[in-house]
């Protein structure tokens, strides 16, 4: 059951992912690269629009009894996503113009459609 319910999780979150990056492609970001991973974990998306780098953290619900998805940004998970986008930087020696940190948040119909897709833009700082 726990490995069924963790499969599920992961084929959501990759859902929700690829509806964020097509979201994000419609809306004149170019995508540069997907799941980017290193030491201290992975970063979702990462995005330029005009000089601005976007590091974007996608969480994905398909039931919002235990909240929403942008609710499941911690503060634990906002200073780790900090941290991620530090990890980059210093990784591919990018020093874009600016940069920031969005979340998009992904809910699901049992069918795999969109019931709310909603990018919030500097979520964390």
């Amino acid at each position: 059951m726990a490995k069924d319910m963790s499969l599920k999780r992961k084929e959501t979150g990759a859902i929700g992912e690829k509806l964020a990056a097509d979201y994000l492609r419609k809306h004149g970001y170019k995508i540069i690269q997907r799941n980017f991973r290193c030491r201290e974990g992975e970063i979702d998306i990462i995005a330029q629009k005009s000089d601005c780098l976007v590091f974007v953290e996608v969480r994905t619900k398909r039931n919002t009894a235990f909240g929403t998805p942008e609710e499941s940004v911690t503060f634990l998970k906002r200073a780790k996503l900090i941290s991620l986008a530090d990890a980059y930087l210093q990784a591919y020696d990018r020093q874009p113009l600016s940069w920031r940190i969005d979340v998009v948040a992904v809910e699901l119909t049992p069918d795999n459609r969109i019931s709310r897709l909603e990018h919030i833009e500097n979520a964390v700082s």
